[in-house]
């Protein structure tokens, strides 16, 4: 249903009779979009309008995915992205290997599971995106405009990973690699491509330049060099400024980078779910054939045995650090992609029946054993290039793009046929972030769609080419020498693990306790037939908030202003836009909430009563009694409901 949510005062004059005019609903409710799908065994009928007579309402059909696996690959493509390759196999070796997978299994069953499959559910019941979707307690609608807020940032800042590894790709077809060597024009005179930190007090090397002289290699005088690696990624890559404040010029190539992603995203998406249920098989299955071939080459490489023991030593001590549960739990959110609304968006498009209970466990089976599986590709190079140049893993183990723009480019120079392995390498990061991205922003349209009452006056190839514009001159501001500060911004603020949290934790409070637990279980099982585990409900009800409000406060609690590389420290007014990024997603919800009582008229008891009134579309009528029907008509017609109701109730029947 393509609805807004009935003011209170509406509701209130409903409910004495006295209504002079039809609530909000009733355009879009009825004109607007009901959600009826192919499968749906309810025919809506024509309403009657006693005020006008008898007159045929349009319902038009919302669009359903042409197969069910175009679900099922959409939401691998949007939650499998580039946190599970570069992010997990480093917390995994940083909090104690193998045994880090004990709290992360167990936050994936009380945590991941259930708000991932609540969301799905939610959307697939309610045939809504992410914002329209909470007509079901029309008083925290805001949930809904927090995920479009939180997604919206995500769309903006994640495409430069994206740009950067289109960057590194076209780069990656020379014969020398131009991050293997120094002497470019980007290089300085600090620039070595020989590090020998473990034999640097008493012994003679080639120099930097490879003439053939040798020298004594003073310890301190390495640790002022800098390898060719890091040189490309800041000073070409990057062209980084002094800092937040020194923004600097617009780099043409990163623009042009910037454009033809963007194009690329669009072109996937504008046509709805149709053309992005056929891209994704692509983009979802692809990186999975590249992992397996960068592993298959990984394990024959000298030291990658050692790097794989490292990877997966278990070290038991760690469980009772409670920074290795909170890293376990944050991953999940990051990694399971909640909050976004995206995941609700798409399940609006399954059918009504659809097993979105099975489907929820599969997609978290998929999510983490794809992130386990990294970390050994992952680690079997990080290796065999600690063990090329004769240090300790923990020396060259990374996580996020300083795994992938720096640790592995450096090892991918390593090895034999090296612009090969880099192409396919940057090839896979980039479609691995491609699906992410362009299922981010299906999301954040389908959200924004459903707020039209009358779609054919917004076509959705327009509000597309808006929504990527809008982002394009936003990332405009990342693509400068400053750009990484403003990058960092919004990395570490607008969809951080405390947004992601307090998201997670009102949309287990509302769906639990405001709409009901118990409640939610029988609608789950009108769609799929039969009702989840109990566990599940008490998930929803006591466990999974208690978990979030944990986290949330540990991180608040142990706050750290934001850096750059350990060493630029952001200014005050940096760290003032970043928590107003924050805050500008995490108000949505009280200020909606503040609002609408505000608005509404009675006690406050009533207030509360007539705002956590569902909203129904015309696809959930079959289970509505006749009485409940009247939330569905416009108030004129309840006066005549008694002649009307039959004829109504039969039909869909």
């Amino acid at each position: 249903m393509r609805s807004t949510t009935t003011s209170a005062k509406e509701k209130s004059a409903e409910k004495d009779g006295a209504c002079s005019r039809a609530p909000e609903m009733e355009g879009s409710e009825t004109a607007g979009g009901g959600e009826a799908v192919s499968d749906e065994k309810a025919v809506i009928a024509p309403l009657v309008l006693p005020a006008v007579g008898p007159v045929k309402i349009p319902i038009p059909e919302r669009e359903t995915w042409t197969r069910q696996m175009d679900f099922i690959m959409s939401c691998v493509g949007f939650a499998v992205g580039l946190g599970n390759v570069w992010r997990f196999p480093y917390l995994c070796y940083k909090n104690g290997g193998g045994v880090f997978l004990i709290p992360y299994l167990l936050i994936v069953f009380v945590g991941g599971i259930p708000v991932f499959f609540l969301e799905i559910a939610l959307g697939q019941f309610m045939k809504q995106g992410g914002i329209a979707a909470w007509n079901i307690a029309p008083l925290f609608k805001g949930l809904g405009f927090a995920s479009m807020v939180i997604v919206f940032f995500c769309n903006t800042y994640y495409i430069m990973i994206l740009v950067w590894g289109l960057y590194y790709l076209v780069h990656s077809f020379t014969n020398t690699l131009p991050w293997a060597t120094c002497g470019n024009p980007w290089n300085t005179k600090e620039c070595t491509e020989v590090f020998l930190f473990d034999q640097c007090s008493n012994v003679t090397s080639a120099n930097d330049t490879g003439s053939g002289t040798t020298h004594n290699i003073s310890c301190d005088a390495l640790l002022n060099k800098k390898s060719p690696v890091i040189e490309f990624w800041e000073n070409k890559v990057l062209q980084l400024s002094g800092g937040l404040d020194e923004p600097g010029q617009l780099n043409w190539q990163m623009i042009l980078c910037l454009l033809a992603t963007w194009i690329i995203v669009y072109f996937c998406i504008w046509k709805g779910v149709k053309s992005t249920g056929k891209v994704v098989y692509f983009t979802a299955l692809f990186p999975y054939v590249v992992l397996i071939v960068l592993l298959a080459h990984g394990v024959t490489l000298p030291g990658a045995l050692d790097g794989i023991v490292f990877y997966l030593k278990p070290n038991w001590s760690k469980l009772a650090e409670a920074q290795v549960w909170i890293d376990a739990g944050t991953q999940i959110f990051f990694s399971y992609a909640i909050g976004l609304g995206a995941l609700t968006a798409l399940g609006s498009y399954n059918r009504f029946h659809n097993n979105c209970y099975r489907d929820a466990y599969i997609l978290a089976a998929i999510n983490s054993s794809t992130s386990f599986f990294a970390g050994f590709v992952v680690f079997s190079v990080l290796g065999f290039m600690a063990s090329e140049q004769g240090v300790d893993i923990s020396k060259v183990a990374e996580s996020g793009p300083g795994l992938a723009f720096i640790a592995y480019p450096k090892a991918v120079t390593l090895m034999p046929f090296a612009p090969i392995w880099a192409a396919l390498f940057f090839f896979m990061l980039l479609v691995l972030g491609l699906d992410s991205q362009f299922v981010g922003v299906e999301g954040f349209i389908t959200g924004i769609l459903d707020l039209f009452p009358h779609p054919v006056f917004v076509r959705r190839e327009v509000i597309a080419a808006v929504c990527c514009l809008l982002c394009f001159v936003i990332d405009l501001s990342m693509v400068t020498e400053g750009g990484m500060y403003v990058f960092q911004l919004f990395d570490y603020y607008s969809a951080s693990g405390i947004t992601l949290l307090w998201q997670a934790f009102w949309e287990c409070v509302v769906i639990a306790w405001v709409y009901g637990a118990d409640r939610f279980m029988d609608d789950v099982a009108r769609m799929i037939g039969y009702r989840p585990l109990p566990y599940m409900k008490w998930c929803w009800s006591v466990i999974t908030p208690l978990v979030c409000v944990g986290i949330f406060v540990f991180h608040v609690i142990n706050y750290k202003p934001l850096t750059y590389n350990k060493t630029y420290i952001y200014p005050w007014w940096g760290e003032a836009i970043g928590w107003a990024l924050a805050l500008s997603s995490m108000l949505c919800i009280p200020m909606t909430v503040l609002c609408k009582l505000l608005r509404a008229k009675g006690s406050l008891r009533e207030r509360w009563h007539h705002l956590t009134i569902p909203v129904w579309g015309h696809h959930h009528l079959e289970y509505l009694t006749p009485e409940a029907e009247t939330k569905l008509l416009p108030p004129d017609s309840v006066v005549t409901l008694n002649k009307e109701k039959a004829t109504l109730f039969e039909t869909v029947i």
